[in-house]
């Protein structure tokens, strides 16, 4: 377990303060003493709002509303336990790992969701836990991603891979044959984020994982999907063409602070069955944190 994972999110209440503004509702609801379809209507209303989505919201108040044991006063505990169990059901929320061996981490998401500062932080983290960091730059048509992704990578420590407006694949072919005749311990991989085309997306990205599958088939750790947390159910419909275009294992979501759509976390867990695995909350390098669904929970219910 790295050091970093175990850290206490001593911010995370700051982080999700509009999130959890928009959830203030729930005080009204505990001053009630029955669940009126009135009571109901108005909480389901304040669950959509912080982007938790129209169908996980709805299967929540049809939960209460088929049942006569909890009433509105418990209705938080009701709330923290069906997230906690919704999060513990997408599966764990540790970063895959490997010691004595190569870690490949396969980083997508659409242009401008945070996936080049996230590639920098995550391997400004590794390098804080003496890991030796290699980033294979595979964004290779926008120029300006490469270059940011450069001066992150000498501000992590870690080496990089760059070769300018050629085949993506040809970088990360080249950045595993250095990480293995040079021990790395680790590769983080950026890719394109380009929807508009959702085919070329497709076959590049899968283009890239067949590289990775031929020469290094057993140090694939994570394919981790970044979302920026404001987008809302709009990350949603990235994560579902993401997933089509490349086995997505676990999701990254940036920008939280001051993200009124915190509960998005919730329904990615939900919808897609996918752990959220690191979160953003601001602009240093230490702002990138592992994701913890107890403390997340808290946070969300209690502000």
């Amino acid at each position: 377990m790295f050091k970093f994972f175990s850290e206490k999110f001593e911010n995370l209440k700051n982080a999700l303060k509009n999130t959890a503004e928009t959830l203030g509702g729930i005080g009204d609801v505990e001053k009630e003493e029955e669940f009126s379809e009135f009571v109901l209507e108005d909480m389901e209303d304040t669950l959509i709002s912080a982007d938790l989505g129209v169908s996980y919201a709805s299967e929540l108040i049809d939960k209460l509303r088929a049942q006569n044991k909890i009433k509105p006063s418990q209705v938080r505990e009701f709330l923290r336990e069906e997230f906690l169990k919704t999060l513990a059901d997408a599966g764990s929320t540790e970063l895959n790992y490997k010691d004595g061996g190569l870690n490949i981490y396969f980083i997508t998401g659409v242009n401008g969701a945070g996936k080049t500062t996230l590639i920098g932080k995550l391997a400004y983290k590794f390098r804080q836990e003496g890991k030796k960091v290699l980033i294979a730059a595979g964004d290779t048509f926008r120029a300006a991603a490469e270059e940011q992704l450069d001066i992150w990578s000498k501000r992590a420590g870690a080496d990089i891979v760059r070769k300018d407006k050629i085949d993506p694949a040809a970088v990360v072919y080249e950045a595993i044959q250095k990480a293995k005749s040079e021990k790395y311990d680790i590769i983080l991989v950026d890719t394109a984020g380009r929807l508009q085309n959702k085919f070329n997306l497709m076959e590049e990205l899968s283009k890239i994982k067949a590289v990775i599958d031929k020469n290094a088939p057993e140090a694939l750790r994570e394919s981790i999907l970044v979302i920026d947390a404001n987008t809302g159910q709009n990350g949603l419909q990235q994560a579902k063409v993401f997933k089509e275009c490349t086995s997505i294992t676990s999701v990254a979501l940036t920008k939280l602070d001051g993200s009124a759509k915190g509960a998005i976390v919730l329904a990615i867990a939900k919808t897609m069955g996918l752990p959220v695995k690191l979160i953003g909350v601001g602009e240093k390098m230490e702002d990138l944190r592992a994701f913890n669904p107890q403390e997340f929970v808290n946070a969300l219910l209690e502000g």
